[in-house]
């Protein structure tokens, strides 16, 4: 799969940036990204971040036969794997150009300063040595992978233990790790890469780019370099031309980022090899941060236990009388009065149930008007309702404010007393029976009480 390009809408906002002075991950222009190094359980096993760009280095060892030039001398493999799980770009299978480059850079950087002494890897001369190994995978690429993969094989290889051996006439015993101590490599000292780009013809420079600045660069150029000053390797590519102050001004700078690179491999191999004398936990899992949301576990806390049996009835009993007080608030309610002749207890609401309004006034028959304001406070005698006529259809009464009072009423009395409509309703059947001569009614149609 082919690399992505950028836009150009991207190309020129990152180097207009630049040319400002400014990186789109907010570092100055000779800073390194965050640099994690954690090691495995198994000794030569180092996990490298760099942000987010990602290199495992894994050493391993056998013994072989010498090489015929130098049969007094160990050998040391370097195999760097570039897997698409790392980039889409990536092929599998096969290195590409850029991962044949950077295998080659790795292998003059630490295989040909011969920052292990390949002499003490001699078993027995010209018959046995010991074939060192060196595998690098790349996990993800952000850019920046040659700074990352040194510094993952140089710490793996000062992490890595081979084991004894003992040596009997002809004779070769290759001792168990439970038998006898393995034995450290030796190394002599830690060389380190540092990648510097360069942009506009090299009037600008960066140090560590990321993926990004990566593809907008002219060029770059990296220099392999250990605390000590000493240059191991130095390689320039792009089209561009340097002059000599340029070079020197980069090796300066390498020599503070070197230093500052020793520094922190040293103190991880130290924090690893504490952990393991002590018998505490060690590994990738324990490297991890603890204060992400992502990680189930939390640091130890040390927990007072002498008052625990009193501090534990003592928040049994504060929870009781809680509890206690929680029901006697919901015994002892308040009842509400929402007017004369209701009450509520507690918090109220409308009917939830499905009733029809015929059954609700039936139910409620104060909400249809049919009760006076006596008859609901129970003052007030219920008369029976008699209609009559001479039809078999039953009549209409309309009840007026002439039919309703005979007597002038005042707005208190109304309030107090009601309104009856037994005797309203018998004062129209009178009159309407006075109006009609010689009409007697036939019988009752209906009698209701209400």
């Amino acid at each position: 799969m082919r690399e992505t390009p950028l836009s150009n809408c991207e190309r020129e906002f990152l180097l207009l940036a630049i040319a400002h002075k400014k990186r789109i991950d907010g570092r100055q222009v000779y800073d390194y990204r965050r640099l994690k190094i954690s090691f495995g359980v198994d000794r030569g096993c180092c996990h490298v971040e760099m942000g987010h760009t990602r290199v495992m280095a894994q050493i391993s060892c056998e013994v072989t036969p010498p090489k015929q030039a130098r049969p007094t001398d160990g050998v040391i493999f370097l195999n760097l794997e570039m897997s698409p799980m790392a980039s889409p770009s990536f092929e599998p299978g096969r290195l590409s150009e850029y991962g044949v480059e950077l295998n080659r850079i790795l292998e003059r950087c630490i295989k040909e300063s011969r920052c292990v002494d390949t002499e003490s890897l001699c078993i027995m001369a010209g018959e046995k040595v010991w074939t060192i190994r060196v595998d690098i995978h790349v996990l993800n690429h952000e850019g920046n992978i040659v700074d990352c993969a040194s510094i993952a094989a140089i710490a793996a290889l000062s992490h890595f233990r081979r084991p004894d051996v003992t040596v009997s006439g002809e004779d070769i015993t290759i001792h168990a790790p439970e038998d006898r101590e393995p034995v450290p490599l030796s190394v002599h000292h830690l060389p380190v890469c540092v990648t510097f780009a360069f942009f506009d013809q090299g009037k600008y420079l960066l140090v560590d780019p990321t993926e990004k600045e990566e593809k907008v660069m002219d060029g770059k150029m990296v220099i392999g370099m250990n605390k000590h000053r000493e240059i191991c390797t130095l390689q320039m590519t792009g089209n561009m031309l340097l002059l000599k102050d340029q070079v020197l001004r980069c090796s300066n700078i390498a020599v503070v980022k070197v230093a500052e690179i020793t520094e922190i491999i040293q103190r991880a191999l130290e924090q690893d090899s504490k952990a393991r004398s002590s018998g505490k936990k060690f590994g990738f899992a324990e490297s991890l941060q603890k204060d992400k949301v992502t990680i189930n576990e939390m640091d130890e806390m040390v927990v007072d236990v002498k008052d625990a049996v009193d501090q534990a009835r003592e928040i049994i009993q504060n929870g009781e009388k809680n509890a206690v007080s929680e029901v006697a608030d919901k015994v002892n309610m308040k009842v509400t009065l929402k007017g004369p002749g209701t009450g509520q207890i507690g918090e109220g609401g409308p009917s939830t149930w499905d009733v029809d309004e015929e059954d609700e006034e039936e139910m409620h028959p104060a909400a249809a008007g049919r009760l006076t304001g006596q008859q609901l406070r129970g003052t007030a005698p219920v008369e029976p309702v008699v209609l009559s006529g001479d039809s078999e259809e039953e009549d209409t009464v309309t009840l007026l404010s002439e039919h309703l009072y005979t007597e002038k009423l005042s707005v208190t009395k109304l309030a107090t007393e009601g309104i009856n409509l037994s005797s309203a309703i018998k004062l129209k059947s009178k009159k309407n029976k006075s109006l009609k001569s010689g009409h007697t009614p036939k019988k009752k149609r209906t009698e209701r009480t209400s």
